[in-house]
């Protein structure tokens, strides 16, 4: 077998093999672009990093046909380093702005990098057909409607029975990269004052229409030349997420000093949002614990404090017994609001996952609802739009809870009326898809 060769070959290749290697772990379901080492290439390429991997993720199940399409023959599974290859290449003749040449010659070189010289000239050939035959093969895999919604299967039925009218619009909006939002630290300034600053700095944006402290960028860039970020002035955070403190504002303005729970925190951009916007008491918990270091990375970035807990919330082992005014659930879930963030969700999730993840909403709801006060309000979150995890959830919840009542507002101008919830759709240059249902604790 050839050896690897040493990264001396042009960032051209060096990027493209770096991209199949981040990629590998996603198409052998070992792991996700979590794990992806931007830094593993010059400072230079580190957004063509990304962009390689996250699109390709994006539009994976139609890349997977056309590479079906080009292959006589699919490569062994030790060689998904080189699918991950051809997969780039595909993405590049596509979908992006490169040179078709340079999109076949240095994603065709990169084998060499890999240490698979011989796949040098099946990549080239592969890629070099798709630039003959892009709209005859296209049209080939684009019979399959799903592979043309770039979606699996089992997803876009799901999406196709919950939301008959908007599955469409879903399945567009998470093909597409998601805007970067900031919200502004009231603590420091208004948004107005800091979009101010921001065209100061030669960066554009626009005043969110739904969250209260939220900008969006009209191109992303770095976090560290936003103004201010060292400093606390701003965080990066989506406009849906933003919402939680609006949803409990009514809760916690009036009472300063109430005590409040964040059940699952991490990576803590909600806990920071409600420590800027009221004078609380906040206990913030999360069972992983390198997670919950970000937490606290964020907290003392912004200069706020919380006691944070690292424990399970579906149990109470954690609990001092004192009564929490209010808890806010941001419940594990599938993900599926999020997906264009997240693309790797079209690849690694499972329909069997929506059950797992269904029933631990449950275990988390019924585990800390008794942590509330009579009187207490818990906000129910979600990143999904799958019912199953979202309106079902708090039906039931609610149907075997005598003592909660639903207080999510109506005359709201976000999202959709969802039972006794309110659910948000991913928008192509707007927010997240999320779901929120808020519930009143009352009294005997």
């Amino acid at each position: 077998m050839n050896q690897p060769r040493s990264p001396k070959e042009g960032s051209g290749q060096e990027v493209r093999a770096a991209a199949a290697r981040g990629l590998v772990p996603v198409l052998t379901d070992q792991g996700s672009l979590a794990g992806l080492d931007e830094h593993s290439v010059i400072a230079r390429d580190r957004s063509l990093l990304k962009e390689l991997c996250y699109g390709t993720c994006r539009r994976l199940p139609r890349l997977e046909a056309l590479a079906g399409q080009l292959l006589k023959q699919p490569f062994k599974k030790r060689d998904s380093d080189i699918q991950a290859l051809l997969l780039v290449g595909i993405y590049q003749l596509l979908y992006m702005r490169i040179p078709a040449h340079a999109a076949v010659g240095e994603t065709a070189g990169a084998a060499r990098l890999l240490g698979k010289a011989w796949a040098t000239r099946v990549l080239n050939g592969c890629l070099r057909r798709l630039q003959r035959e892009s709209a005859e093969l296209q049209a080939i895999v684009d019979r399959n409607a799903n592979v043309a919604l770039e979606h699996p299967d089992w997803l876009l039925e799901a999406l196709r029975q919950a939301w008959p009218e908007q599955w469409q619009a879903i399945a567009n909006a998470n093909n597409q990269s998601g805007p970067m939002t900031l919200r502004v630290n009231q603590r420091h300034q208004d948004r107005e004052t800091y979009l101010s600053l921001l065209d100061s700095h030669g960066l554009a944006g626009q005043l969110c229409v739904h969250a209260p402290d939220g900008i969006t960028l009209d191109q992303p860039c770095d976090v560290t030349t936003l103004p201010g970020f060292e400093k606390g002035l701003v965080s990066v955070q989506d406009e849906a997420a933003q919402l939680s403190a609006a949803l409990l504002g009514p809760v916690l303005a009036p009472r300063p000093g109430a005590r409040v729970l964040d059940a699952c925190c991490a990576p803590g951009g909600k806990t920071a949002h409600l420590l800027e916007q009221f004078d609380i008491t906040l206990t913030a918990v999360d069972s992983d614990n390198l997670r919950l270091a970000r937490v606290d990375d964020t907290l003392h970035r912004l200069g706020l404090t919380a006691e944070l807990q690292h424990a399970d919330a579906t149990q109470r082992d954690w609990w001092n017994g004192t009564p929490f005014d209010a808890i806010l659930l941001d419940a594990p879930c599938s993900g599926t609001g999020v997906i264009r963030r997240h693309p790797d969700i079209k690849k690694l999730r499972r329909p069997d996952d929506i059950r797992k993840l269904a029933a631990l909403q449950r275990q988390l709801m019924d585990n800390l609802w008794p942590l509330l006060r009579p009187g207490g309000t818990l906000l129910y979150a979600t990143c999904s739009v799958l019912p199953e995890e979202n309106v079902d959830q708090v039906e039931a919840f609610l149907a075997r809870t005598p003592d909660a009542k639903a207080t999510t507002p109506g005359d709201v101008a976000w999202g959709v009326s969802s039972g006794s919830g309110r659910q948000l759709f991913p928008e192509d240059g707007g927010h997240d898809g999320f779901f929120y249902a808020r519930l009143e604790k009352q009294a005997a």
